[in-house]
């Protein structure tokens, strides 16, 4: 057991990875916007990521495992240490990354070196979603800034009302925005270690049971929560403050929309319902709520005219999210050949 737990601990410093660049994506705007302390800002993160993980995390993880069944526990441990090697490096260039391209990079780069055939089809879709994802997140913006302007217009609210309903939505968002983050990209962190995984059922009361994918997500959680504690505060002043100044009503529309996308595409049961009836499929895969946030903030800013978005910055994230899968697919690979002809360890079956 202490065996496995050394190799699941690439998962946990991914999760930090994780918690420390993708907690400004839930409460970045409102710490920007000062509206919230960092400290309360970090606590309801930390409380509702865990349990995203734990209730709604296996959709997108099943989706993750058709990407590449790393099916050697070692494998996967490499896996997850390349994905946050890379996710750490950016996230100390104070640049906010998307933790989904790291791990699908190390997970390609571990199909090519196990000569596993990389299914196409899924990864084309889940490479759309990082077009898609921000695009979406960017309409969903300007269509809810949109919408409650126009409540606060004709809802004849005073300054102190104003500030007052925007703080608890702020918080509320927050917390979803948490809970989605968990639900959707705990797959990331814990889903390569899913097909090895050793750990047995967990009962703490007759209603209260975790299987062993659960217990996977439940650690994950935690790593996650204890990243947004200990270092997101080095990320959300980026994404708070220095892509685009906000008001503090457009940061509570920045928090929903990417919310609200880290949602669609964690629920099984919406991605069915589209299915059946023939609209727009949104499969249930890790998606980057860094790409989310980015782009309702973007959003925002065009609506207002564009001229107080810092484009220098966001073509410097841009770039960080095409050579984070590259870095992440290299390292992999790369190590993967170390540790089968060095070390003589067995990364693949």
């Amino acid at each position: 057991m202490f065996s496995y737990l050394f190799i699941l601990s690439s998962g946990l410093f991914l999760g930090w990875s994780l918690g420390a660049n993708d907690g400004a994506n839930i409460f970045g705007t409102a710490v920007g916007t000062k509206m919230l302390k960092f400290r309360t800002a970090a606590f309801i993160a930390s409380i509702f990521v865990i349990i995203g993980a734990v209730t709604g995390g296996s959709y997108a993880a099943k989706t993750l495992n058709e990407l590449g069944n790393v099916n050697a526990p070692t494998g996967a441990f490499m896996v997850c240490l390349a994905a946050a090697l890379a996710v750490y490096w950016m996230t100390k260039s104070k640049i906010s990354v998307s933790t989904s391209q790291a791990i699908i990079g190390a997970i390609i780069g571990w199909n090519i070196y196990s000569n596993k055939q990389t299914n196409i089809e899924l990864l084309s879709k889940i490479i759309g979603t990082w077009i898609f994802c921000p695009v979406l997140a960017g309409l969903l913006a300007v269509t809810l800034y949109f919408l409650l302007r126009f409540i606060i217009k004709h809802g004849h609210f005073s300054l102190l009302q104003q500030d007052f309903y925007t703080r608890i939505g702020l918080i509320l968002t927050g917390a979803f925005g948490a809970y989605a983050l968990g639900a959707n990209n705990i797959a990331n962190i814990m889903g390569v270690f899913v097909s090895s995984n050793p750990l047995q059922p967990l009962s703490f009361t007759a209603n209260l049971k975790l299987n062993p994918e659960q217990i996977l997500f439940l650690l994950g959680g935690i790593s996650i929560a204890i990243g947004i504690i200990t270092y997101s505060e080095h990320t959300i002043q980026t994404v708070g403050r220095n892509i685009f100044l906000m008001s503090p009503l457009a940061a509570w529309v920045v928090v929903i929309a990417q919310s609200l996308v880290l949602f669609l595409f964690s629920s099984n049961a919406l991605s069915d319902f589209m299915e059946k009836h023939n609209l727009l499929s949104i499969p249930p895969v890790p998606v980057s709520s860094s790409q989310a946030v980015i782009g309702a903030v973007i959003g925002i800013g065009l609506l207002k005219g564009g001229h107080g978005i810092n484009w220098g910055l966001i073509g410097k994230i841009f770039i960080g999210w095409i050579i984070t899968p590259l870095i992440a697919a290299l390292l992999c690979f790369t190590s993967l050949f170390f540790l089968e002809n060095v070390f003589n360890l067995i990364v693949y079956n």
